[in-house]
């Protein structure tokens, strides 16, 4: 009972912080639609994946870390803490880049991502700002995944919870009241990450706060050993990033910028869903570590097999949701009531979210993989999942099939990385 305790408040905490940290894309996506039509929307998706790169490698050095940091604790190493201060130089290191780029040549960012003279101008501004935040959003991974695995999940939650709230907050203040446009709602997505930092920051002062931040030469090996075990966190955030520009071209030769902005209506509303996987894993990943830190299989076994479980019925609801209110939410962001972008996004939702149920296996069975110390089957795994079959099948299908062949890519490359996921399961005993 006290495993099924712990799974409940991690997992539960995790999914409705990640569902609170999805919901402000849902409200930028929504409030760029109504302040600037589809072409503020297709601009919004164009540069989507420039923030998921960056989330990508805060992502893996924060989840690498901390869970390299809940082994080596639960093996009684007492260097276990030098990874957080590493993780934190190296974000600011590699932040920076990120800053300097957006700082100076934002407009060829968003020309390289496939905007046209149009879309560039609308673009420039919103990419210049938020890449000026990059530390910030790197930073707010480390936070949070030290802070949830030092034994502080529900501060975490309320942490990316004020985070997300305060972000929808000051998107609608920023774009509409003070009429600041996509600049504002870059701004408001840029300052959310400090929000989050700084509520994770109260952990510091605990008495139960095992986290120490010391000044430090930033270490290649440790980050290397770190960032092995979190190439799930990175390859996850990565996949959103390199479908978006996949599809993003399909639909450009396809069916136009409307096409663009279909899609976006479809990728937004997948952010949300994938988040509760993600949330998932993340809130079982500290548990996995610390249970395999101690020999305790059978406990392992147990919290993988609930995941699980919990991952499938999690999926259903979703999908049925999905069927029963797809016009519901098309018309959420179709604020210029467009016939065309209702038939593309109403038909791309139905078939794109059938692979949703492989979607939350593949997501909880890499997440355990990376979690135990079995990098190379998480790593095959991530990189098929979200950097080749979703390529290669939205490729060959839409030239097969057009449109609809494009959706059903997502289903294709989760139903052949979930026969991998499995079979690497397998092959580590968990039945």
């Amino acid at each position: 009972m006290e495993i099924v305790r712990k799974f409940t408040k991690y997992v539960s905490l995790n999914i409705f912080a990640m569902i609170g940290m999805s919901c402000y894309i849902l409200a930028d996506s929504y409030f760029i639609s109504v302040a600037e039509g589809a072409n503020g929307l297709a601009t919004l998706n164009l540069v989507l994946p420039v923030y998921n790169f960056i989330f990508a490698i805060g992502s893996m050095m924060g989840l690498g870390s901390a869970t390299r940091f809940t082994i080596d604790k639960a093996r009684g190493d007492k260097e276990a803490v030098n990874y957080f201060s590493n993780a934190v130089v190296w974000a600011l290191l590699l932040g920076g880049i990120f800053m300097v780029i957006g700082g100076f040549f934002p407009e060829k960012v968003v020309a390289f991502m496939g905007g046209d003279g149009e879309l560039i101008d609308i673009g420039t501004v919103y990419t210049r700002i938020f890449m000026l935040f990059a530390p910030a959003f790197m930073l707010n991974f480390i936070w949070g995944a030290f802070v949830r695995n030092d034994g502080a999940p529900t501060l975490a939650m309320v942490a990316t919870l004020a985070s997300s709230f305060s972000n929808i907050l000051l998107d609608y203040v920023f774009m509409f009241p003070m009429k600041m446009g996509m600049a504002g709602a870059a701004l408001a997505t840029g300052m959310s990450p400090l929000i989050s930092v700084g509520i994770c920051s109260l952990h510091f002062f605990g008495k139960e706060n095992q986290i120490k931040f010391r000044f430090c030469k930033p270490s290649g090996r440790k980050l290397m050993e770190s960032c092995k075990l979190g190439v799930s966190g990175f390859v996850g955030e990565m996949s959103t990033g390199v479908t978006t520009i996949v599809f993003n071209i399909i639909m450009l030769h396809l069916l136009g910028n409307v096409g663009v902005a279909a899609y976006g209506v479809i990728a937004n509303l997948a952010i949300v869903a994938i988040s509760i996987f993600n949330g998932l894993a993340q809130g079982s990943q500290p548990l996995f570590s610390r249970y395999y830190g101690e020999s305790d299989d059978r406990a392992v076994r147990k919290i993988l097999k609930m995941a699980l479980v919990t991952g499938f019925v999690i999926s259903l609801l979703v999908l049925g949701s999905i069927y029963i209110f797809t016009d519901f939410f098309v018309v959420l962001f179709n604020s210029e009531h467009s016939d065309r972008l209702a038939e593309y996004a109403c038909e791309g939702l139905r078939l794109y979210f059938l692979g949703l149920p492989f979607a939350g296996f593949n997501i909880v069975g890499i997440g355990y993989l990376g979690a135990v110390e079995r990098a190379k089957p998480a790593m095959t795994a991530a990189i098929l999942r979200g950097l080749v079959a979703i390529v290669v099948f939205a490729l060959l299908l839409s030239v097969w099939f057009g449109a609809k062949g494009a959706w059903l890519a997502f289903f294709a490359a989760e139903f052949i990385t979930a026969m991998v996921t499995w079979m690497a399961l397998r092959t580590h005993k968990i039945e």
